[in-house]
């Protein structure tokens, strides 16, 4: 085991235009399950290929404990890698897949089966060891894979979208035996997703990435209540954080005929920097439904019943919304949704609002944990 450190590492490909991995700074703790999470293109395989040795580092570094590996082929890196495609040989037996690394690392085979054993015993996979894999299910064949990383004692695995080709229902079940098993075996675990809520189900830190920058890190509570800018607002959290481009009067938020008031070191903020406009977010669940006559008019256009859960998606009339209302999302009450068409008022807690400049896209203000302690 070990810890991990990308210094200032960039990975830029022949004719590209710009890099696919910009100056990544990131330290990963000894024992840590760190997830790399964004949208496609925004360089998180790449940074993964990149520790792994499978792309070439432009600039800046890698290290593994304390060796710098920058420039190590893959096979003296000490690192295990779970692919998406499982990558498993068709004519071989699970436990000659196991343990077809060590094998060629010339390892005694009686010492080869002794850790195969021991593998298949934590994946509980000893009933298949016989088995080729054309004879086991995916999420069987993903156990495998997972069996053939852990028999090396590498210092870390990387994994690359390991759940990718699994249905849904297997996929919950799978990412729970993963995170499960990394935190028996205590080793320092990268793992690629693009699926947000895999991320935050998993990892002991999450890193959002985009357009190959480093958008922030963090614990998944933190990024949920206290997101650096506009666009870890809008990918944290399922579903997303409602985000309305407002105009600023004196009082704040304007959102139709009302104004949404801010706090005044908010306003004081937007005003330093000239600023006219902004961006509101505030989730689902930050708001309530009120009374006629108060709060915010919202057409209701759809509600989605989930059984514990009802959502309601709709318009709200802002004063920025020339082209059209932007479709919102608020969580209501189970037992006793709106009605499609219907148009009701809410009201947002002020306390889980967030602000975020129109400029840079920064978080003004928003902080969900200190504003309740406040």
């Amino acid at each position: 085991m070990a810890a991990i450190t990308y210094d200032h590492a960039t990975v830029q490909y022949a004719g590209a235009e710009r890099p696919s991995v910009n100056a990544l700074d990131l330290d990963i703790a000894d024992g840590e399950f760190l997830v790399l999470v964004g949208p496609s293109g925004c360089g998180k395989s790449t940074s993964l290929r990149a520790l792994a040795g499978l792309e070439s580092v432009s600039e800046g570094t890698i290290r593994i404990g304390e060796r710098d590996v920058t420039h190590l082929a893959p096979k003296d890196r000490d690192i295990a890698m779970v692919f998406q495609n499982y990558a498993l040989y068709p004519h071989m037996s699970v436990a000659d897949n196991m343990g077809f690394s060590l094998k060629i690392a010339r390892m005694n085979r009686d010492e080869i089966r002794k850790r195969v054993e021991e593998a298949a015993k934590i994946l509980d996979l000893e009933p298949y060891l016989d088995r080729k894999p054309k004879a086991l299910s995916g999420g069987q064949r993903q156990r495998v894979a997972m069996g053939r990383a852990i028999v090396r004692n590498p210092q870390a695995f990387l994994m690359d979208e390991p759940l990718s080709n699994l249905d849904a229902k297997l996929r919950v079940q799978t990412r729970t035996e993963i995170a499960a098993l990394q935190r028996r075996l205590g080793v320092t675990t990268v793992y690629v997703t693009h699926d947000q809520v895999e991320a935050m189900t998993m990892g002991d830190r999450v890193c959002v990435l985009k357009d190959g920058y480093l958008q922030q890190v963090d614990t998944p509570r933190n990024l949920y209540d206290k997101p650096d800018n506009v666009f870890v607002a809008g990918f944290i959290g399922s579903p997303a954080m409602n985000l309305v481009e407002v105009d600023l009067d004196r009082d704040g938020a304007v959102l139709g005929n009302y104004t949404f008031a801010l706090p005044r070191q908010t306003m004081a903020a937007l005003a330093a920097d000239n600023s006219t406009t902004a961006t509101l977010g505030f989730r689902p669940e930050s708001v309530r439904l009120v009374g006629e006559g108060e709060g915010y008019p919202f057409e209701v256009v759809v509600v989605e019943e989930l059984g514990s859960d009802a959502y309601a998606y709709g318009t709200m009339h802002t004063s920025r919304s020339q082209e059209g209302d932007k479709l919102l999302t608020l969580r209501v009450d189970a037992r006793r949704p709106p009605m499609k068409g219907e148009t009701v008022h809410i009201e947002i807690n002020p306390d889980e609002a967030y602000v975020f400049s129109s400029e840079s896209g920064r978080r003004v203000s928003g902080d969900v944990a200190s504003v309740a302690q406040a």
